[in-house]
């Protein structure tokens, strides 16, 4: 039966209208061409792939790194009455070779593979067996080498083109910068295909970044100040620190559960189902946890610790808010992590030019956390787009007060310069502090370092404002931080601020708090009037039994916003809820009686 794009988002997703650029990428690709999509997470990446292979004769074939997260995918298109399966490690021969002959047989509309069984030639001799609507490369950022989410297997996927060349390909990714929307395209051999790119902003996340002063506390305050009861993930940088902090959010009765590598693979499996089907988790975890994840009312992302990159701090917080509603991208940064980062760099395989990469990444986050300008422009700006001040990130609603540093950056470069230049040395930002603020510890008496005439020299300043004074220089390579103990080190831009050639102002670390995020949806997200809480409160709780009946995610049943329109406009008939955005007739016919008598017996 032929149809058209239109008439399977109404029919099977539940909407009306297509939204941005969604309508030409489908089209095009429907048509047989080619497509790099780079569409920020939330902006319905996957119905540009899920549409064409729907309305085009034979198979979506899927090409996704995220084998833990396939079963979900399937469940949800499954729930929409789409036929689809996937195919990875996880398997019984039984489960994988029933799935083969539904391929062979043309009774699946959409295939997820793992770019893995693509090194096989009996998955290709598999896939030549039957017929292919189009290859759809998710996550293709993953084929960017040296990038934040390398995957080597993607190299391959080029030869793709080489085997089907009738056969169109669509290439999807919420992170590229120019360069990497650049390597993308080579690697890919997409030079041919059609480039769609959207902007990047995400206005609905209010972005907040703040100084290291008792982490654990600091997060604390974000979660029962503003976000008690939200599903959340933290994020750290060591399998210890997530221990800690999930053990220490426990202690403060927050439902936090830890994910890493270092549990075994059933454990995490456990904690991830958990957190895509239970309301109100927050999951505290390394960075091996969250690509792909499509649990859309993530309310806040959290770090713990200094992004590497300016594209693995995009991509992960960008995993909240995916409905749209308000939701937190929050930040501690602080001098140790700027070291440790630094001292990782160092020892880091591979040659200088991919340890400059690696460094120029950091300059750039690092740069993001210092900057007094509107958090949202700066992170644009990196992705080469331009903007306006936003009004919803700490620096635009608290705009920070500046002061002229260049005296004590003239102490400091100078309590470095002399100790290099008259006794050899090289030495921490804790010692050095140390000096500057006259303090007889053990290693100043050890060194004699009390009769270096700039002993003492700094007292107008705490110890926390010159840990500030030494970040702020490192952000702007006034300063560096070399070798295995994080030595502090001049650099030549050091000297025109020794000779008074160059200003330094510096901005003031905010007092401890966390900055208050908008209880505003963004402008097109219509506020709930008062008297649908309860209604939708009631379908939340129908949909979570329901869920959990099923052994699926509560969204897999309908989203937060559909629930809200229900909740809203009270539908009494079949015929008013197929109206309802996101009630396609699969789910229409398999929980409308349901939803319809749920409002009627509570007499909402």
């Amino acid at each position: 039966m032929t149809t058209t794009p239109n008439e399977v988002l109404r029919r099977i997703f539940g909407y009306d209208t297509f939204r941005g650029e969604q309508q030409e990428i489908i089209d095009h690709v429907v048509s047989g061409g080619d497509a790099l999509v780079l569409m920020p997470t939330g902006g319905g990446k996957s119905l540009c792939y899920q549409i064409p292979a729907l309305v085009r004769q034979g198979t979506g074939v899927v090409i996704s790194p995220l084998i833990a997260l396939m079963q979900d995918q399937v469940d949800a298109l499954t729930a929409l009455g789409v036929r689809a399966g996937f195919l990875n490690s996880t398997q019984e021969h039984a489960e994988r070779d029933a799935v083969e002959k539904s391929y062979l047989s043309g009774d699946l509309d959409l295939l997820y593979l793992a770019p893995e069984r693509l090194r096989s030639e009996q998955t290709l001799r598999l896939l030549a067996r039957g017929r292919i609507a189009l290859f759809a490369i998710d996550e293709a950022h993953c084929v960017a080498q040296w990038g934040h989410d390398f995957r080597p297997d993607y190299l391959q996927l080029s030869t793709l083109h080489e085997r089907w060349p009738e056969v169109p390909r669509i290439a999807l990714t919420a992170t590229a910068t120019p360069a990497t929307h650049t390597e993308i395209t080579k690697r890919l051999g997409l030079e041919g295909a059609r480039h769609f790119v959207a902007s990047f902003d995400r206005p609905n996340i209010h972005y907040a970044l703040e100084p290291k002063n008792d982490p654990k506390r600091q997060l604390l305050r974000l979660l029962t100040g503003e976000h008690e009861g939200d599903a959340g993930i933290v994020y750290c940088l060591s399998r210890a620190s997530v221990e800690k902090v999930a053990a220490f959010l426990q202690d403060h009765g927050i439902t936090a559960l830890p994910y890493h590598a270092g549990l075994d693979a059933r454990t995490r499996a456990a904690h991830q189902a958990r957190f895509l089907r239970e309301d109100g988790l927050v999951m505290v975890a390394t960075i091996a946890f969250g690509m792909g994840i499509d649990k859309p009312d993530v309310r806040f992302v959290a770090h713990l610790d200094l992004p590497k990159s300016v594209e693995g701090y995009y991509q992960e917080t960008g995993r909240a808010g995916r409905d749209g509603l308000p939701a937190t991208a929050w930040l501690a940064y602080g001098l140790q992590d700027v070291i440790q980062q630094r001292r990782l760099i160092d020892t880091s395989e591979g040659d200088d030019a991919h340890r400059r990469r690696l460094s120029a990444h950091l300059d750039a986050m690092f740069a993001l956390c210092e900057s007094v300008e509107c958090r949202r422009v700066r992170l644009l700006d990196y992705f080469g787009q331009e903007s306006t001040p936003c009004g919803n990130c700490d620096t635009c609603q608290t705009p920070p007060a500046t002061w002229d540093g260049t005296i004590a950056a003239q102490k400091l470069m100078s309590t470095v310069l002399r100790l290099k230049r008259e006794r050899g040395q090289s030495f921490g930002a804790g010692h050095l502090i140390d000096i500057l603020l006259g303090r007889q510890t053990d290693k100043v008496q050890q060194f004699d370092h009390a009769s270096l005439t700039v002993f003492g020299i700094g007292t107008e300043l705490s110890e926390a404002q010159w840990r500030a004074v030494i970040r702020q220089l490192l952000a702007r390579d006034l300063l560096a931080v070399t070798g295995d103990y994080g030595v502090v080190a001049l650099t030549p831009e050091s000297t025109a601020v020794l000779r008074g050639e160059h200003q330094v102002m510096l901005r003031h670390d905010p007092t401890t708090k966390t900055s208050k995020v908008p209880k505003k949806a963004k402008p097109d997200a219509a506020p709930m009037p008062e008297d649908a809480a309860p209604a939708f409160e009631l379908l939340r709780s129908w949909r979570a039994a329901t869920a959990k009946e099923q052994g699926v995610p509560a969204y897999v049943i309908f989203h937060d916003a559909t629930l809200r329109e229900i909740a809203t406009r009270r539908p009494t008939s079949l015929a008013e809820l197929s109206t309802i955005s996101g009630v396609g007739a699969n789910k229409l016919s398999k929980y409308g009686e349901q939803i319809l008598e749920a409002l009627t017996e509570t007499n909402l």
